[in-house]
């Protein structure tokens, strides 16, 4: 239920104090400071606004899809729906680490404290079929993520105490409590059409075909095999500066496939235009077939500076047998990192030391110092050893055996009641010391079956399902694993979505990407601390404080990251000299490629 907008804002104002500043709409807003382009800007900085239009671009994916709502939980919907089909009241730039600019919404307007946003709609703004977009649209898209959407909108859409119309084309927001994200995460909300679920609940998967206000209308599909996104040459907002240089091609076609072996098969047979290599011995080695020697076929190398995030083997500690920190830090210690990456990947990749590694949020290795410590102090007593005395991963010599590091875990283990029984790990009572992987492709039963290996040699008994995607979904969904292999990719900005990976509701509410179960209030404290930051300094030692929180937790162990992204394309597709500071990822490709065809 939502209260008045004049009960809420003094609410606001009692908790946490009324500011001095004058608010005035702006073109954009940032997390901190101010954005880095002026009202006037002519485009984004790593887009071409002089990329020409047309041609095709054709992707490889794994799996299938069988609806078209991306926003729920039933249902396989493909990505590009959300990236080329839906818009958001803003835009993100991928050139600084956490600013929007104005897209659906000509601006922002925020009080002197962010207590409230209001959104200016653009007069222009329309749906695919042409009919206007509204106020109202925004609301009912607003208030049917949060009451049947995927658990993520239901968390910043509590912290709204009221809405209110403002004219014609304004809506104001004003939030019951503090976090200063919150005007940003409503400008990325994704604003649907309520004309597209009439007669039908929206909470239920489908194959409709949504009419929504992006610069991509769907084109021709076949459920599990291919979907094709087509330009909509009359699409409001292709004049903005926002979009120059963007959305170019006439055709985005996704092809899906069995797995990544059978997707670099098709892309060698010309099938697909792009296929980004994760394994950098092949990039070194297979790549002599006769389209790269002819120039058909291009290599690119794509740096950037965004944290590593982390992939790994979780450990689900809602399950008794890893409930207990040593017997996380035991299975840690049996991992033969630098073995397992000589194996696969040729030595190459660094390994994710944290999960905001390779940026200035990630969490130093030593002693924590200043306010780091200072956050993390009141919580000491519960703290996991190592959040405050420094945490680092164990390390080999490359060796396969790993004996010195499988000493440590067996003693890790001994202190935890598990000791070798003929050669099996069993507790007191006779309880065998066994798991399962749950894996979805045959990478990753490579990384397992390694893993496995060095695992015997300590006694204990895992073995291996390997899923389709829509089972691993599934069970994913309500948590029905010992361990999986999951990853979190984590950006500059860190925020909401950050209880919404680590918030004690994980433990048992399905559908969150809590998949580790972890219950830790020193976690939320540091999220709390993030949201209300008043400046950047105490912001990036909350987010270093949660690295260290999630380190000393040993709820994964962790792989390796790629720094540099690989990316093979056909020789006629482009991209701008000056890339943002994510590199590959989020608004990189298709966004800003173009197609140099005849």
């Amino acid at each position: 239920m939502r209260i008045g907008a004049g009960a809420a804002g003094a609410i606001f104002a009692l908790l946490f104090g009324a500011g001095n500043a004058v608010a005035e709409p702006q073109h954009g807003i940032s997390m901190y400071g101010e954005p880095a382009l002026p009202p006037d800007f002519v485009s984004l900085p790593y887009a071409n606004p002089d990329a020409p239009k047309g041609g095709r671009i054709v992707f490889g994916e794994g799996g299938g899809y069988d609806a078209f709502n991306p926003y729920i939980l039933k249902g396989r919907a493909p990505w590009g729906l959300r990236v080329h089909v839906y818009e958001t009241l803003l835009g993100r730039s991928y050139g600084e680490s956490f600013t929007l600019y104005g897209l659906l919404a000509e601006s922002v307007e925020t009080g002197p404290e962010r207590e409230w946003v209001e959104f200016q709609l653009r007069e222009e703004a329309a749906f695919s079929d042409g009919t206007p977009l509204t106020v109202d649209d925004v609301i009912w898209s607003f208030e049917t993520l949060a009451e049947k959407g995927l658990p993520r909108y239901q968390t910043a859409w509590d912290k709204v105490a009221s809405y209110e119309k403002v004219g014609e084309r304004g809506i104001r927001f004003t939030f019951s409590e503090q976090d200063n994200e919150l005007p940003l995460i409503l400008g990325l909300r994704p604003i649907l059409n309520p004309r597209d679920w009439d007669g039908r609940d929206f909470a239920e998967s489908s194959l409709d075909v949504p009419t929504a206000t992006g610069p991509y209308t769907v084109g021709d599909f076949e459920p599990g095999r291919f979907i094709e996104f087509q330009r909509n040459p009359d699409y409001w907002g292709k004049d903005l500066p926002f979009n120059a240089g963007l959305n170019n091609f006439d055709t985005i076609r996704y092809e899906y496939f069995a797995d990544g072996d059978v997707i670099f098969e098709a892309f060698r047979a010309g099938e697909t235009s792009t296929f980004r290599e994760l394994n950098p011995a092949r990039w070194a080695s297979e790549y002599n077939f006769p389209a790269v020697q002819d120039g058909r076929i291009v290599k690119s190398e794509i740096p950037h500076s965004r944290p590593s995030g982390m992939e790994g083997f979780v450990f689900n500690t809602r399950r008794p047998l890893f409930q207990d920190w040593r017997v996380r830090e035991a299975l840690i210690q049996a991992f033969n990192f630098e073995f397992i990456n000589q194996t696969l990947n040729g030595g190459v990749y660094p390994r994710r030391t944290s999960y905001f590694s390779n940026s200035f949020l990630g969490m130093d290795h030593g002693p924590a110092e200043g306010e780091v410590r200072a956050l993390l102090e009141p919580f000491a007593g519960d703290l996991l050893p190592g959040a405050l005395e420094g945490y680092s991963l164990p390390t080999t010599d490359g060796g396969e055996r790993n004996r010195a590091n499988l000493r440590r875990a067996a003693g890790l283990m001994e202190d935890a009641g598990w000791s070798v029984q003929d050669g099996v790990l069993k507790n007191a009572d006779g309880q065998v010391f066994s798991f399962t992987i749950l894996v979805t492709s045959t990478a990753h039963e490579a990384i397992a079956n390694l893993y496995i290996d060095a695992l015997k040699r300590l006694g204990v008994q895992a073995d291996i399902a390997v899923l389709d995607n829509a089972q691993y979904r599934e069970r994913r969904n309500v948590y029905d694993y010992d361990v999986i292999i999951n990853q979190w990719g984590l950006s500059l900005s860190p925020g909401n979505e950050q209880t919404l990976y680590w918030g004690s509701n994980g433990v048992t509410e399905p559908g969150t990407r809590n998949y580790m179960g972890m219950d830790v209030p020193a976690a939320e404290a540091m999220i709390e601390t993030m949201l209300t930051a008043d400046d950047r300094e105490t912001f990036v030692a909350a987010v270093k404080a949660l690295d260290r929180v999630l380190m000393a937790g040993r709820y994964v162990v962790p792989f390796w990251h790629q720094d540099v992204s690989y990316l093979a394309h056909k020789a006629e597709l482009k991209y701008p000299e000056t890339l943002p500071i994510y590199g590959d990822w989020l608004g990189f490709l298709p966004e800003v490629w173009w197609s140099e065809a005849e």
